[in-house]
């Protein structure tokens, strides 16, 4: 569980990032920016680990090369808009968002499974006596229903 202390610094690091890669550096991404989805913090502030997703498909692996091989100049231009902000810039270290991906990968494996129907003879549950609604359950022996 990540502090309001870190929370309140991935979110500054993520909307000075994103003006970073949009506004200060365009020539480092052709086309679309990559999208930032989440940033990690450690509790010293020391290290951000960002998670970078690419809105084009099958080009994340080069993207985060391009990213890691950029890193130095990224960490200067974010610490020319944050460094009156906060004490320390924090070392960068980007890694691939795979949920996206992995999410449609779910969603196919649940899409080929085969389920059938629930039939109406199913759908009664089988604590109830006649369908209308549970059992009351007997309290003593002798008690009739």
């Amino acid at each position: 569980m990540e502090s309001k202390r870190q929370q309140k610094f991935a979110s500054l690091l993520q909307q000075d990032l994103a003006a970073v890669f949009q506004r200060d550096l365009p020539h480092l991404f052709p086309g679309l920016p990559p999208g930032i989805s989440t940033i990690r913090v450690s509790p010293d502030l020391g290290v951000a680990r960002i998670y970078l997703s690419s809105l084009l498909a099958n080009t994340g692996p080069a993207l985060l090369e391009l990213v890691r091989d950029n890193s130095k100049e990224i960490r200067q231009a974010l610490a020319k808009r944050i460094r009156k902000q906060v004490r320390i810039i924090p070392e960068l270290v980007f890694f691939l968002d795979d949920s996206a991906e992995y999410a449609a990968h779910m969603d196919a494996v649940l899409g080929k499974l085969d389920i059938p129907a629930e039939t109406p003879e199913d759908s009664s549950d089988p604590k109830t006596t006649d369908g209308k609604g549970p059992a009351r359950p007997k309290l003593f022996a002798d008690e009739d229903e």
